[in-house]
């Protein structure tokens, strides 16, 4: 794509913000030009969030009915996933979903659950248990 011819659609989801994108300039060489999105990309990336929004409420209704533990619900509420958590918190996949059972997550560590604290920029506290204002 020419750098003329980047969107700059100023799509609600960038909030004001741009970002960086690839394009060509005069001279035919790639350089970095700054968009403020374009409607497909909105379009995708509201898909995205609705879709983390209804993980996030569907892992709140599993934890009151005591099928998970908080941390799913705290993961979907920063926008990850089980990659994303697992890389953040150098912990594997196959742990960070074996503590979303409540029976395992009950007896994490201190240093365990600070680590999962750390990686949402919430306290133990709030690790722990969700508030109930919370939806």
């Amino acid at each position: 794509m020419d750098s003329r011819d980047v969107p700059q659609d100023q799509i609600p989801v960038f909030a004001g913000h741009s970002k960086a994108v690839y394009a060509l300039d005069s001279h035919g060489d790639y350089t970095l030009v700054p968009t403020s999105g374009w409607e497909v990309e909105e379009i995708v990336t509201r898909q995205a969030l609705d879709e983390l929004a209804r993980q996030r409420r569907q892992a709140l209704a599993d934890h009151r009915a005591g099928r998970l533990s908080p941390l799913p619900y705290h993961m979907y509420d920063k926008k990850m996933d089980v990659a994303t958590l697992a890389r953040e918190s150098g912990f594997w996949q196959w742990r960070v979903r074996r503590h979303f059972r409540p029976a395992v997550f009950n007896k994490l560590s201190l240093t365990t659950l600070a680590v999962y604290a750390e990686v949402f920029g919430i306290s133990l506290t709030e690790l722990q248990r969700i508030d109930d204002a919370r939806d």
